[in-house]
């Protein structure tokens, strides 16, 4: 009977779950090489097109953790001769209150890391293998949100917008980066 009420109630709270998962493309903006404050270099971080993943699981009442990783897709140089690009990755609490039938906001919060990897042009090898970059990580925190508008009850289009705040972000004119694009995405259960 314990196994019985058990089940019951797991499956009670499983099907109140909601997972969404997406891919987007956005941009990135930062302070201009030419307003850098006085502890950063003159280079922005800024420019190209950033491709990403993410994905959220609400638990209840929707709220919920996420998480997302965004990468430049193209290398930018640095100083104009030295390849790099940079990869933002973070884990975030999420509220997700439902708006409509067919739209719901997301307002998150979270840390992750920014990694600028500056390509060397020759490979470097170890035990876990070759690779022909060195990274820079840099801790950081970020907020942000989004709009998700469904298409369908399932695929949705989300358009939203980021802060990252990085820590000792010298490399770059700025520790303040901002990143605004779109994502499309499918959410699996939940109740839209």
């Amino acid at each position: 009977m314990v196994v019985l009420v058990v089940s019951l109630g797991f499956i009670q709270f499983a099907a109140a779950q909601q997972v969404d998962f997406a891919f987007g493309a956005s941009a990135v903006s930062s302070t201009s090489a030419a307003n850098a404050g006085f502890d950063y270099t003159p280079q922005s971080i800024g420019g190209g097109t950033f491709l990403g993943f993410s994905g959220d699981f609400l638990l209840r009442h929707n709220f919920g953790v996420q998480g997302e990783l965004n990468w430049r897709a193209g290398r930018n140089y640095y100083f104009g001769f030295q390849p790099f690009r940079p990869l933002f990755w973070d884990f975030n609490a999420i509220w997700a209150p439902k708006i409509s039938k067919r739209a719901s906001a997301e307002l998150l919060g979270g840390i992750g890391a920014e990694s600028v990897r500056f390509y060397q042009g020759f490979e470097t090898c170890s035990g876990f293998g070759c690779t022909d970059y060195t990274s820079l990580n840099h801790f950081m925190g970020d907020v942000g949100g989004g709009l998700k508008l469904y298409v369908t009850p399932h695929i949705f289009v989300r358009p939203e917008a980021r802060l990252y705040l990085v820590r000792n972000n010298f490399e770059f004119s700025s520790g303040k980066i901002g990143r605004y694009g779109v994502s499309i995405g499918y959410t699996f259960g939940g109740s839209q």
